[in-house]
C-alpha cells in the first residue's frame, strides 16, 4: 500500500475508533495497527489520556495518542541519550505545529490555535468548552456534536494523520 493510501487508512481507522470513546486510544491503536508500533500495554497506558487528560480539558487526548506512538518510534531508550531526547523533542514540536495548523485549515477557524489544550479546541469547534467529567455537561457535549463526524472524530482522525506523515517521513 502507497503512503497516501496508508495515511488515509490510518485517518479512517481513528475517526471510525473514536465512536467507541477514548480518543488518545482511537488514534494510538490506528496508529500501532497502520505502522506497528507499540504493543497492549502502551495502548492500555493511553486509556486515560482523553478527554484532554483525564477528561480535564488539558492537553487534546488525540495529540496525546499521536505523540505516543511517535515516542515509541523515535524515543530515546537510555535517559542519558540526550541526542535521541532532543531530536524526538524537535519531531514532537512539528507534530504539534501540523496538528494546530491542519485543525484550523479543516475546521476552518477564523484565528489560530493558541495552545493544544482540549478546551480550547471544544470553543473553536462548538463554540464553548465543556467538562467531561460532569454528566450533564458531557451529554451537552455529545448532544452538540462531540462524539460526530464534525467533531472529536475528525480531530483524531487528524491527528493520526499527521503522526503517520511525520512517521513516515511524508509529512
Amino acid at each position: 500500500m502507497a503512503d497516501e493510501k496508508l495515511i488515509a487508512e490510518i485517518r479512517r481507522r481513528a475517526h471510525s475508533n473514536d465512536r467507541h470513546s477514548g480518543c488518545s486510544q482511537a488514534v494510538l491503536l490506528a496508529l500501532q495497527e497502520g505502522l506497528g508500533v507499540g504493543d497492549q500495554e502502551s495502548f492500555k497506558a493511553a486509556t486515560v489520556l482523553s478527554g484532554g487528560v483525564a477528561r480535564r480539558g488539558e492537553t487534546c487526548g488525540a495529540l496525546l495518542g499521536a505523540l505516543m506512538a511517535l515516542g515509541l518510534v523515535r524515543g530515546r531508550e537510555r535517559m542519558e541519550d540526550t541526542p535521541a531526547y532532543v531530536a524526538a523533542m524537535a519531531d514532537a514540536d512539528r507534530l504539534c505545529d501540523e496538528f494546530q495548523r491542519r485543525l484550523r485549515e479543516e475546521f476552518c477557524f477564523k484565528e489560530p490555535l493558541r495552545s493544544t489544550l482540549c478546551s480550547e479546541i471544544q470553543t473553536k469547534i462548538y463554540g464553548r468548552s465543556y467538562d467531561l467529567r460532569d454528566i450533564k455537561q458531557r451529554d451537552a457535549f455529545l448532544t452538540a456534536g462531540g462524539h460526530s463526524d464534525g467533531g472529536c472524530y475528525r480531530v483524531c482522525g487528524i491527528a493520526a494523520e499527521v503522526a503517520a506523515e511525520e512517521l513516515l517521513g511524508s509529512g
